[in-house]
Order: C-alpha cells, then sequence, then structure tokens
C-alpha cells in the first residue's frame, strides 16, 4: 500500500474548503468574499500541482 502523502492532502483539503466558501460567499451574496475565495483555490492549486511536480522529479511519488 502507498504512503500518504500529507502535504498533498492538506492542499486538498485547503483547495475544497476554498471551493465551499465560494459556494458560502454567493449564498451571503458577498462579492469581495466570492473573489476572494476563487483567488485562494487558484494559489492552493498552483502550489498543490508544484509540489506534486517536484515529488515527481525526486521519484517520490
Amino acid at each position: 500500500m502507498k504512503q500518504i502523502k500529507w502535504p498533498l492532502l492538506i492542499y486538498a483539503i485547503l483547495a475544497t474548503a476554498s471551493i465551499i466558501g465560494i459556494g458560502i460567499a454567493i449564498a451571503e451574496k458577498s462579492v469581495i468574499g466570492t473573489i476572494g475565495c476563487i483567488l485562494a483555490v487558484v494559489v492552493i492549486m498552483g502550489i498543490g500541482f508544484k509540489t506534486k511536480r517536484k515529488l515527481r522529479e525526486t521519484g517520490e511519488l
């Protein structure tokens, strides 16, 4: 069985929480909250993909 890659799991949970935040911000009709959560998703996903590429290059993935 493969080992859990904790950093990737944490990034996935944070991205999911940000996507949930988008829904909540839309429900509350908060433009600033919606934009902030969208930016958070983009940043977190970017960091996650960058980390995954780094792990793949080092042979840890």
